[in-house]
């Protein structure tokens, strides 16, 4: 069997057929580039007919699809909202994939449930019945396992862990990303990064010469690795707020694993002993003593086996939300 597993992120659409082991057969990456709503439904729908076909004449025939939006899959509507593609605030993606998909079963999922499902499958947190993804890219969210189900909550928008609230006074600001991820995503990182060097007219670091075009989160991840001082306040203010964020989802849930991920981490990988030392001073102290805090086992593939593992369940006649 198998299956068709299409991550949807801010910049890219990731596509890859993989049996029910999760080997990988067939893998594709398709860029967004500048292009908003219906343009971006066209390059899923043909870059899934594509790969079906390609999948087809190799002998994989495509039994279940699933996909992972970087937003609010609303399961009954079957439309998505994704902040970063513009016009997707009430998209009808099911719709523009049942066009391609025909009879073949599509679930679409948010890339936080996607990225803990693939991790508990394949990745770190194989075995656990309770574990949270904090998933650190663009934006900010939470994949989150309890007893063995997805967290989805009323309207499935559990886990926008970008609007945990993590300091007082409320900024206006913080509105349309939340709190966390004004300071902590991989977008907030450049953005505080900017504003600290537009501050600072006698700052003459590593980053001065970037400062007048628009900076990424690896610029600034960079600039830390050889002491810049702007990139070392700014990380050393992630790492503060990383730390604070999982201790909150160890204080509430208790849960066995906290596995990072995202394309921060990546570059913050190395940190995770320093976030797990500043959660510390915050979590329950029982509750964090049996916690491991982990990067993800899987790269970039979790958003892809993670949709895909998700539709193998569902045709296998397994509660969607249950692992």
């Amino acid at each position: 069997m198998a299956l068709l597993g299409i991550d949807i992120g801010g910049t890219k659409i990731a596509f890859a057929v993989f049996d029910h082991n999760g080997d990988v057969h067939i893998r594709e990456i398709t860029a967004i580039d500048n292009r908003t709503g219906t343009d971006v439904g066209e390059l899923i729908t043909v870059g899934a007919a594509k790969i079906i076909a390609e999948a087809e004449s190799l002998g994989h025939r495509v039994k279940a699809i699933g996909l992972s939006v970087p937003g609010i899959s609303r399961q009954a509507a079957g439309t998505v909202w994704a902040p970063n593609i513009p016009g997707w605030d009430d998209y009808p993606l099911l719709r523009e994939i049942k066009g391609v998909a025909g009879h073949t079963p599509v679930t679409i999922e948010s890339d936080r449930a996607c990225y803990i499902s693939a991790e508990v499958w394949k990745g770190n947190a194989k075995g656990c019945r309770n574990a949270v993804f904090i998933a650190v890219g663009t934006g900010i969210g939470a994949g989150i396992m309890v007893n063995g189900e997805i967290l989805h909550g009323a309207h499935d928008i559990a886990g926008a862990t970008g609007w945990m609230a993590l300091s007082r006074p409320f900024d206006s600001r913080y509105k349309n990303c939340g709190h966390f991820e004004y300071y902590a995503s991989g977008e907030g990182i450049a953005r505080r990064t900017e504003e600290l060097l537009h501050s600072d007219p006698e700052y003459a670091g590593i980053l001065h010469e970037m400062k007048h075009r628009k900076l990424t989160a690896e610029d600034v991840f960079r600039g830390w690795k050889e002491g810049d001082r702007i990139a070392e306040i700014i990380i050393r203010q992630a790492v503060e707020y990383w730390g604070m964020a999982a201790a909150n989802f160890v204080s509430l849930l208790n849960p066995e694993k906290i596995i990072f991920g995202g394309g921060v981490f990546g570059p913050a990988a190395g940190l995770i002993p320093e976030i797990m030392a500043e959660a510390e001073k915050w979590a329950q102290p029982i509750s964090i003593k049996q916690v491991t805090f982990e990067p993800t086992a899987l790269s970039g593939d979790a958003g892809v086996l993670g949709a895909g593992y998700l539709a193998m369940k569902k045709i296998s006649g397994i509660k969607r939300q249950t692992i």
